[in-house]
């Protein structure tokens, strides 16, 4: 039953991921109207350097797109992780009003990670 959950939680977040990657790229989900000023601040910054939203969008979509499979989701965790810390950072110190979300993502994140310990233990020998 655990490994049940795990399953749908990871494909559960490897689809919002690849949600938020392709946003990144087709820009379908409407901006909040209620954004923080300098959440907005953050993202004008963002969007100046040409190259950077769609590197981002390329990482949420390969991450994604590894953590839906099971075979490939400790490559996938490691390719998403940076993203996360900038997401995690972002909901701390801009707009907190989003961390109970940001946390959540994180424990799931840390889920797949804990549970493909042994797979990263073989990169460090």
């Amino acid at each position: 039953m655990k490994q049940k959950i795990y399953n749908i939680v990871s494909i559960l977040f490897g689809l919002l991921l690849i949600n938020g990657g392709l946003d990144k790229f087709f820009h379908y989900m409407p901006i909040p109207p209620d954004m923080p000023e300098a959440m907005t601040k953050d993202f004008t910054a963002l969007m100046e350097i040409s190259w950077l939203m769609p590197l981002i969008g390329f990482g949420e979509l390969l991450g994604g797109i590894l953590i839906l499979f099971s075979k490939t989701r400790a490559l996938g965790a490691l390719v998403i992780f940076p993203i996360m810390v900038g997401v995690l950072l972002t909901h701390i110190f801009v707009a907190p009003s989003g961390l109970i979300i940001a946390i959540v993502i994180w424990a799931i994140l840390l889920w797949i990670i804990y549970d493909n310990w042994a797979k990263y233990l073989q990169l460090l020998k």
